[in-house]
C-alpha cells in the first residue's frame, strides 16, 4: 500500500483503522479482523478504555509487530508533566506491547493552559522509548504554534475532524507547511446524512461505488490519511481498497461545493471545546 513518511521517520500508511467504542473481545477480534484485512495503523486512545483489546489484537493477529502502527492519545486531565509521562507508561501497559508507536495529545484544552507541558511529556517520552513519535489532535494552528516556539519540535499528525462537509482547508495547508500529516476522525461524517447526500450519491452511482469509497477516495486525493471503522470483515477490505481510488477533478470540485462554514458534527470547535 502506498505510504506517506512524517516528521519522526514514522512511515504511515494512507489510511488507518479507527477503534472508538470497540472494547473488550469483541473489540479486540474487530481489530484482529481489519489486521489481518491488511490495515496496518490502529487508532485508540486512553480515553477509549480500549488499549488492552487493542494491544490483544495486534499480539493475537499474526501480524508481525514492526508492522503495525498502534497509536493512543494522552487525555486532557493529564496535562502536567508528571502525570502526563505516567499516562504514557500506563498506556504501554495497557496494550502489552513494548512500546507504542504514535502517541498524540488528544485535545489542547486552551482554557486549561498545560498542554505546551503535556508536549514536553511526549518529547520526554520519546526520548525513553515509550513512543516511537509524537503528535496532536484537534490542535489549531495557534496552538501548534506555541509548542513549536516552546520547544522546537514539530508534531509528526494532527489528527482533526474532517470530512466533505468540513474539509479544513486552512488547517492542511498550515500542517503541510510544517511537514505535519493531517489524519481525520470522523471521516464519512459518522455515517449521518451524509450518506444520503445527492452529490455523494450522484458519485457513487456513477462510478459504481458507495458512498464510503468515494469519501475515503477523496479524502486519499487531498492527501489526509483518513481513520474510518467498520465491524464487517468485507466493510473493512471495501474501506481498505478505497483510498487507491481515483475521483476525477469534477468529482472533486463537486464535493468541495459540500464544505458547510459550520460543518462540525457536533460543534467541537478546539479553541474552545475540552476533553478530560
Amino acid at each position: 500500500m502506498p505510504r506517506t513518511t512524517p516528521t519522526d521517520g514514522l512511515d504511515l500508511p494512507r489510511i488507518g483503522f479507527g477503534t472508538a467504542m470497540l472494547k473488550g473481545q469483541h473489540g479486540a477480534r474487530t481489530v484482529a479482523s481489519a489486521l489481518r484485512a491488511g490495515y496496518r495503523l490502529v487508532d485508540s486512545a486512553f480515553n477509549y478504555e480500549n488499549e488492552g483489546a487493542v494491544g490483544t489484537a495486534v499480539r493475537g493477529s499474526g501480524v508481525p509487530r514492526d508492522e503495525v502502527i498502534v497509536t493512543s492519545k494522552l487525555p486532557g486531565r493529564h496535562h502536567a508533566h508528571d502525570a502526563a509521562l505516567e499516562a504514557v507508561q500506563e498506556s504501554v501497559y495497557r496494550t502489552g506491547l513494548e512500546h507504542l508507536d504514535l502517541y498524540l495529545v488528544h485535545w489542547p484544552n486552551p482554557s486549561q493552559g498545560r498542554y505546551v507541558e503535556a508536549w514536553e511529556a511526549l518529547i520526554e517520552a520519546r526520548g525513553r522509548g515509550l513512543v516511537r513519535a509524537i503528535g496532536v489532535s484537534n490542535f489549531l494552528p495557534e496552538h501548534i504554534d506555541r509548542l513549536v516556539e516552546a520547544t522546537g519540535v514539530v508534531p509528526a499528525v494532527n489528527q482533526v475532524e474532517l470530512h466533505p462537509y468540513f474539509p479544513q482547508e486552512e488547517q492542511r495547508a498550515y500542517d503541510a507547511s510544517l511537514g505535519i500529516v493531517t489524519e481525520a476522525w470522523s471521516p464519512i461524517g459518522r455515517a449521518d446524512e451524509m450518506l444520503q447526500d445527492p452529490v455523494l450519491v450522484g458519485i457513487a452511482d456513477a462510478r459504481g461505488l458507495s458512498v464510503p469509497e468515494v469519501i475515503l477516495a477523496w479524502h486519499a486525493r487531498l492527501g489526509v490519511l483518513p481513520l474510518p471503522k467498520a465491524t464487517a470483515p468485507e466493510r473493512q477490505r471495501q474501506n481498505l481498497d478505497a483510498v487507491n481510488l481515483t475521483l476525477s477533478d469534477d468529482d472533486m470540485d463537486a464535493i468541495a461545493s459540500l464544505a458547510r462554514a459550520d460543518g462540525r458534527n457536533n460543534d467541537q470547535d478546539p479553541a474552545v471545546y475540552e476533553e478530560f
